[in-house]
């Protein structure tokens, strides 16, 4: 799996090329500034791209913004963003346009090797990795807004497992339930989120999406 980093500290750049490198990714560019990213992102075309808010010349959003451009001129293009702090707004501009395959971590996400490397690879694969603290602040704003009233407290559970990239089994064992029970619980949220079957079978992404596009 091919993947474009751009972080500007060399040595979380550094350790996050070995991190990746140690686990079958193959890094073909590691950049340091926004224009960088830009370059790198349109001439390696990568499966996922892992991308630092803050990159020079600006070192307010430019890795951001160089993300959503590349995901405007080549849509649904995985993008893992990581931040030193929670920003609702980047958050939401990255969950703008409903097409999944994004993340957002904090970057002290980045020290838990297992769970970083593994929203690495839920995002690339079209899914969603979102950061619990983002989450949590996301739902701080409107929690009383449709559709996020129509779920039970356990569907509420098993929505914000699923936002943060868990899987079935992962889910049941945080809840202590089973795996027949999430499945259930999945299919009310489909249900009380009108998600309809899709011939892409992507409901899971799109109600992630619905669900924190709701409470932003």
């Amino acid at each position: 799996m091919r993947v474009v980093l751009a972080e500007d500290l060399f040595l979380l750049r550094d350790g996050l090329t070995t991190l990746l490198t140690a686990h079958g990714f193959e890094v073909v560019a590691a950049v340091s500034s926004g224009p960088e990213l830009s370059h790198a992102l349109a001439a390696h075309r990568p499966d996922v791209a892992v991308v630092d808010v803050r990159l020079p010349p600006t070192c307010t959003d430019e890795g951001l913004q160089a993300a959503l451009r590349a995901r405007a001129e080549r849509p649904g293009l995985p993008v893992l963003v990581l931040s030193q702090h929670v920003e609702q707004l980047y958050a939401r501009e990255l969950l703008s346009d409903g097409a999944g395959a994004v993340g957002y971590l904090l970057k002290d996400r980045v020290f838990d090797a297992e769970q970083f490397v593994d929203a690495v690879r839920n995002v690339a694969a079209g899914g969603t990795a979102m950061d619990p603290e983002v989450i949590s602040k996301l739902l701080a704003r409107r929690a009383e807004d449709a559709p996020v009233r129509r779920l039970s407290a356990r569907e509420h559970d098993v929505l914000e497992l699923m936002a943060q990239g868990r899987s079935n089994s992962a889910i049941a064992s945080q809840l202590h339930i089973g795996e027949s029970s999430v499945g259930k619980h999945t299919a009310n949220i489909f249900t009380k989120l009108d998600l309809g079957p899709s011939e892409d079978d992507h409901r899971r992404v799109r109600a992630v999406l619905a669900y924190l596009d709701s409470v932003s």
